[in-house]
């Protein structure tokens, strides 16, 4: 079977796997048509982070990305629909709000249960059957392997989360994921770098950590979920369309680029390093 054009694998042969699920802004003309807003319709995108992961390819890790908007289908979210913050706001598989709690649907325009099936079919299983066959692939190849899950939020967003969020938030699945000296060393160099730290906070990893990660049979997997002002010139509070997504600027980004290469070479020396 081809590789659809909104899914994008780069294999590698390092055990490693980068996933990058939330840095899509396709939407199909059909579904944009539904929607109150392009631009709310992308607003709680992960910006930037494909740009600011790029040096991945350069450990030869294997890298997993979605073009689809997460609008259209959230692909970090249990496709039974349970939540995985319970008593918490948050978003559901094909979100009807955004983070804010603002209406992405015209009226009567939201998803049923049969197009969210559809949904789920056409983008949600693919992305999850390629991270599986590159699980399998490198599992082939080494005895354990680490997952690395991507993320991004605005630092301040009072319906899901009290305050300003710490620039590091790791998520193991309250240690369930990863071995613990792997999530201790990612924690450390974070804490070392001198940004505010979290370990199994607010976010304590969506379905890709929770569904890939077991430590056991050697598959270790970790969320990293990083406020966004921790390497884009982010607006603090409410943004609108005149000033949100911000650019990209390297130089900006620079210090947080380099403690993520480490944190990303601390997986490997852990994989490797596992038997």
């Amino acid at each position: 079977m081809s590789k659809p054009d909104w899914l994008e694998i780069r294999q590698g042969q390092a055990p490693l796997i980068v996933s990058i699920p939330h840095t899509g802004t396709e939407i199909p003309a059909e579904i944009e048509a539904k929607l109150v807003s392009p631009w709310l319709a992308r607003k709680d995108t992960d910006w930037r982070i494909e740009t600011l992961y790029d040096f991945a390819a350069e450990l030869d890790a294997t890298i997993v990305r979605t073009a689809i908007s997460r609008t259209v289908i959230d692909v970090n979210r249990d496709p039974s629909g349970v939540s995985l913050y319970p008593g918490q706001a948050t978003t559901e598989l094909c979100p009807s709000t955004s983070f804010d709690g603002e209406p992405l649907y015209k009226d009567g325009y939201a998803p049923g249960s049969d197009e969210i099936a559809q949904r789920r079919a056409t983008w949600f299983d693919p992305y999850h059957l390629a991270l599986a066959d590159e699980v399998a692939r490198l599992k082939g190849r080494h005895p354990t392997i680490a997952v690395y899950d991507c993320h991004s939020i605005r630092s301040v967003i009072p319906r899901l989360f009290e305050g300003t969020l710490p620039q590091f938030n790791i998520g193991t699945n309250s240690g369930k994921s990863c071995h613990p000296a792997l999530a201790g060393t990612i924690e450390a160099l974070c804490t070392a770098s001198g940004r505010d730290t979290v370990m199994n906070g607010r976010f304590k990893g969506g379905y890709i950590t929770r569904s890939l990660g077991q430590p056991d049979e050697g598959v270790h997997a970790v969320q990293m979920e990083l406020a966004c002002r921790s390497y884009i010139d982010e607006p603090l509070g409410e943004v609108s369309e005149a000033n949100w997504p911000v650019p990209f600027d390297a130089a900006y980004a620079r210090p947080i680029r380099e403690t993520l290469g480490s944190i990303l070479n601390a997986c490997l020396i852990f994989a490797r390093a596992t038997r």
